[in-house]
């Protein structure tokens, strides 16, 4: 047995420790912060030069070394100083799916102390261009696919594009690769300071226009560091990986990169430490198993729903996964269900969650092990570094088990949406972060998140949250989908809607499941409209059901 939660975090953040914690001043106020944290992510990536022919990135056939990323990426940066004239400040785009370039143009986007614009391979020409004029990004580095996504722009754009993996003819005005970037060409020199923006993440709105949330290099790598500290407490506490364990620790690429999960706890973490990364060209559970086995790999960090495929898929009997030692990831609760089914489900792994936004880098409280299967409608604690808080609708702070709204506080925190003052001072308040999520903390500090706010429903003044009825959907046997959401109602105001993809062979009806739910839920949480789908329910790049459309759909259809 290692140490409890308390004595493990106070060593570990403690001035012996390997995380100490101290004090700085962020925008003129007093932050909490851990004390090693580097100055800038130049000087992370200078860093990971020290791991050489080490293997990096693994995409298809391709195996990338740390020293090629580093080459790549000083050779970029060159071409964007000295070619495009980018300068400290200047935007850079990125619009691409899960490339090696990717990593590439990030690095080197933020060595030159540019900021990194991370665009939603997923866009239309339409959304392309609102955040391309909203950013006013000079470069932007794209794919073929995106380039001609952007190609119609161009004309009208004060903006010069590169394209990557790009044969054959481009548009005109597009850069090729090969043509600009010259190999070997040195890092450009640049003082970089850890309270300049470094990335700009384009968060999906419920109304309008996504919103850019920016960070420094100083929040990008405290959620980093904390990711880490988290490790070393969970390692004090005897709840790390075996120490005879054969194989290094290594991570597959599941969630895109230009989301926040993709970019800092997985994609940075691996740069920071040494790690392998292996992408998948696309979401695919049986070729994800084929990769797992083949490169041996220890970490899968994803949504719930993929964490399902994988277990349900034809092919994981056949599989090797035994080298895997965890099974976790964010974006949406997971059912108490999937969490029993990945402990029991896996030889190796162990389940684990994490609770993040884009505003706080992916960094949250967590999840994992023993303390996971206790406690399994919980995310978890935070390391100290980052405060939660509770508090009710005028503000006020609440007590333990009480449920309101989270707020976070923390050097990991964005520090605005890019051009929106007004959205930036209804999200951060005298140096915390509203969530928008409902949710409520334990006498332990385990972090409960009840439902998003907008996403509660109040059916005739009482609230309902969906992730309560959804898990006990999940325990169904028949159920493989579900999402809850309301739907208007005139004399209740709302009421509980459900859609359910049934698991192949299962039949189901919506007079079975509400028979089922009548044993686990009140009467009033039990959904009134159920829509059976033969095929998977709608997400987003993100892997988020898309609940709005779900709604939409169901809304119009009689009752």
């Amino acid at each position: 047995m290692g140490m409890s939660w308390d004595d493990a975090a106070a060593a570990i953040t403690g001035p012996d420790g390997p995380f100490p914690i101290g004090h700085a001043e962020v925008f003129g106020r007093t932050t909490r912060v851990f004390r090693n944290t580097p100055p800038s992510l130049r000087v992370l990536f200078a860093a990971a030069r020290g791991h050489g022919d080490a293997p990096f990135l693994i995409f298809e056939d391709e195996r990338w070394s740390f020293a090629d990323v580093m080459a790549k990426s000083d050779a970029l940066a060159a071409a964007l100083v000295h070619h495009y004239g980018v300068a400290p400040g200047d935007r850079v785009a990125i619009a691409m799916r899960n490339y090696p370039e990717w990593v590439v143009a990030f690095a080197a986007i933020t060595s030159i102390g540019a900021i990194s614009v991370s665009l939603n391979a997923w866009w239309t020409t339409e959304e392309f261009e609102y955040a391309l004029r909203d950013s006013g990004s000079r470069v932007v580095i794209a794919d073929r696919e995106r380039v001609e996504r952007i190609a119609p722009l161009l004309a009208a754009l004060p903006i010069r594009t590169l394209a990557v993996r790009s044969d054959g003819p481009l548009p005109h005005g597009v850069d090729r690769w090969e043509e600009v970037v010259v190999e070997g060409a040195p890092l450009p020199d640049v003082e970089i300071h850890p309270d300049m923006d470094a990335t700009i993440l384009y968060t999906s709105g419920t109304t309008g226009h996504p919103k850019g949330a920016v960070s420094t290099h100083r929040a990008v790598l405290s959620a980093l560091l904390a990711f880490a500290c988290r490790g070393a407490i969970n390692a004090a506490m005897g709840a790390g990986p075996p120490k005879q364990h054969p194989y290094p620790t290594s991570f597959i690429l599941v969630v895109p990169l230009f989301h926040v999960t993709g970019c800092v706890p997985v994609m940075l973490s691996c740069f920071a430490a040494g790690y392998k990364l292996v992408f998948l060209y696309k979401w695919d559970p049986a070729r994800a198993l084929e990769l797992i086995e083949r490169e041996r790999v220890t970490q899968f960090v994803g949504v719930p729903t993929q964490a399902w495929d994988l277990l349900e898929c034809p092919e994981f009997e056949r599989r090797d996964t035994s080298s895997l030692l965890s099974v976790g990831g964010g974006g949406a609760p997971a059912p108490p269900e999937l969490v029993r089914r990945v402990e029991s489900g896996f030889r190796t792994a162990r389940p684990g969650i994490g609770y993040g936004m884009t505003e706080t880098n992916a960094y949250g409280p967590s999840n994992a092990g023993d303390d996971y299967l206790r406690k399994p409608t919980s995310c978890g604690r935070v390391v100290p570094v980052v405060e939660l808080r509770v508090t009710d609708s005028d503000g006020r702070v609440l007590a333990p088990g009480e449920v309101g709204e989270l707020w976070f506080r923390g050097p990991n925190l964005i520090r605005g949406y890019w051009n929106q003052p007004e959205a930036s001072a209804e999200t951060l308040r005298d140096g915390w972060l509203r969530s928008g999520d409902i949710g409520r903390i334990d006498e332990e500090g385990f972090v409960y998140v009840q439902d998003r706010a907008k996403d509660m429903i109040l059916r005739a003044g009482e609230n309902i949250y969906c992730a309560e009825v959804e898990a006990a959907l999940y325990q169904h046997p028949g159920v493989y989908e579900a999402a809850v959401f309301g739907i208007p109602h005139e004399r209740l105001g709302e009421e509980v809607a459900a859609a359910i993809v049934p698991r192949p062979g299962q039949s189901l009806s919506g007079e079975s499941l509400r028979a089922f739910l009548a044993e686990h839920l009140a009467p009033f949480k039990i959904p009134t409209r159920i829509a059976l789908h033969s095929e998977a329910l709608p997400r987003n790049p993100a892997g988020k059901v898309l609940k709005r459309a779900l709604r939409d759909q169901l809304a119009s259809r009689p009752a």
